[in-house]
């Protein structure tokens, strides 16, 4: 048995800590409607991270830049709807902002996309 990234980890077993263990039994975080592409970065503080919980301190650190939910989940190694409740935990502490994708109808449309694309062709 070994300490890996904040966690107890068993090799043969994996982590000894389980993920309802690590949101204290909460399954779901749907109140700021975080989907795979939503971009979470962290907020500077002064205050440092001693208060937060492991997992939460490791996500912090790790959106020192914007990252996508599924790329903190895939980092943390934790299921993508634990990352989702520690996220909110994070976003209620002011801790971390958010920025979800632009819904599809408010992409720009094909002919704004190809004007733009012959502007630069002519730089």
């Amino acid at each position: 048995m070994r300490r890996r990234e904040e966690r107890w980890f068993d090799e043969a077993a994996g982590p000894l800590v389980r993920p309802y263990a690590v949101t204290r039994g909460r399954t779901r975080s749907d109140v700021y409607g975080l989907d795979l592409l939503t971009l979470v970065v962290a907020v500077p503080s002064g205050n440092g991270n001693a208060h937060l919980q492991p997992e939460h301190a490791q996500i912090v650190r790790l959106c020192q830049y914007p990252l996508s939910v599924a790329e903190v989940s895939a980092r943390v190694d934790l299921p993508l709807a634990v990352v989702k409740v520690l996220l909110g935990d994070l976003i209620e502490q002011r801790q971390l902002i958010f920025r979800s994708a632009a819904p599809s109808s408010e992409v720009p449309e094909k002919h704004v996309l190809q004007a733009v694309l012959d502007g630069i062709r002519k730089l």
